[in-house]
C-alpha cells in the first residue's frame, strides 16, 4: 500500500481491499492481500482474486521475494477473492478453518462464491491444515472461528511486542459493518453481529491495536472510534475514445 502509515509496524498491506460493490458486473472481489514476518516466516493473510494474480507477484518482486519465499498462507475463508491464488503458494503451508473447508466442500456447485474445484484440490493438497477453533497458526497469532459470512469464516489475532492486529477477513469487511453491526452478504444477520461483537471485544483488549478488514484500510481505534490507516487509492482506467491511446481514469477513490 503507498505511503503506508508507521503505525501499521510490522504489517505489509501488499493490495488494500475496497468497500465496495460492482452495479452491473457482478462480484468486485477487491479484498485485501497483507504480508507479516516473524521468526524467520514470511506469512500472507489471504492470496486475492485471480485479477490480482500479476499484482500480488509484483508486489513480491518489488520485496525481493518469489511466490516460493512465502512460507505460511493464512485464508481467513474460501470464497474466491480471497482463496483462489493458494495456487501460487502451493508450496507453503496453507491454514484454512476446518469448519470452512466442511462446509465449502458441501455448498451447491455454481451458486456461490466458494471456487469449488480450486476449494477440492487444496483439500486433498499435502501442506494444508485444517485448523479449529483458538489454534496457533503463526507465531503470536490465534485463529478465531467467527460464524455469519461463511460458516467457517476465521478471525487472526497476532500479538507482537509493539502492538496487536486483527485480520478480520470478511466477518467484518469494512467500516461500516464494524460500526453498525449490520452486514452485506450473511446467512444469519444475528451470527455476523455475535462475530463482529467478539472483534470489537479483541479490538479493546490493547491501545493501539490495527484492525485489517477484507475489504477496506486498516483502522485503529481513536477515543473508541475506528480511524483510517493510510490512503486509498482504487481506480479504473477504460477505453472510451476511438483509439487505445485514449484513456479515461475513473477515481474511486474520493
Amino acid at each position: 500500500m503507498e505511503d503506508q502509515d508507521p503505525a501499521l509496524g510490522d504489517v505489509d498491506i501488499m493490495i488494500c481491499g475496497f468497500p465496495g460493490k460492482s452495479v452491473c458486473h457482478g462480484g468486485l472481489g477487491w479484498s485485501t492481500v497483507a504480508m507479516i514476518r516473524a521468526e524467520g516466516r514470511t506469512a500472507l493473510v489471504d492470496a486475492g482474486n485471480f485479477g490480482m494474480r500479476k499484482l500480488i507477484l509484483e508486489q513480491l518482486s518489488g520485496r525481493g521475494l518469489a511466490p516460493a519465499d512465502v512460507t505460511d498462507l493464512l485464508l481467513t475463508h474460501s470464497h474466491y477473492d480471497h482463496s483462489v491464488n493458494w495456487t501460487l503458494f502451493r508450496h507453503a503451508r496453507i491454514v484454512v478453518g476446518a469448519a470452512e473447508m466442511e462446509w465449502a466442500l458441501q455448498v451447491p456447485w455454481g451458486e456461490t462464491p466458494v471456487p469449488e474445484l480450486y476449494v477440492r484440490a487444496l483439500d486433498d493438497w499435502s501442506t494444508c491444515e485444517k485448523v479449529a477453533d483458538g489454534a496457533t497458526v503463526f507465531p503470536g497469532m490465534t485463529a478465531h472461528v467467527a460464524p455469519g459470512h461463511t460458516p467457517g469464516c476465521l478471525v487472526f489475532h497476532w500479538r507482537t511486542p509493539q502492538r496487536d492486529y486483527i485480520f478480520t477477513g470478511d466477518a467484518a469487511k469494512n467500516r461500516a459493518e464494524l460500526v453498525s453491526r449490520d452486514t452485506d452478504m450473511t446467512y444469519d444477520a444475528a451470527v455476523s453481529r455475535r462475530s463482529i461483537e467478539m472483534i470489537w471485544s479483541l479490538w479493546r483488549q490493547r491501545a493501539g491495536t490495527v484492525v485489517v478488514p477484507g475489504h477496506d484500510l486498516p483502522m485503529v481505534l481513536d477515543n473508541g472510534r475506528p480511524r483510517y490507516l493510510g490512503k486509498r487509492r482504487a481506480g479504473i482506467r477504460a477505453w472510451y475514445g476511438r483509439d487505445m491511446q485514449t484513456l479515461i481514469e475513473i477515481d474511486l477513490a474520493s
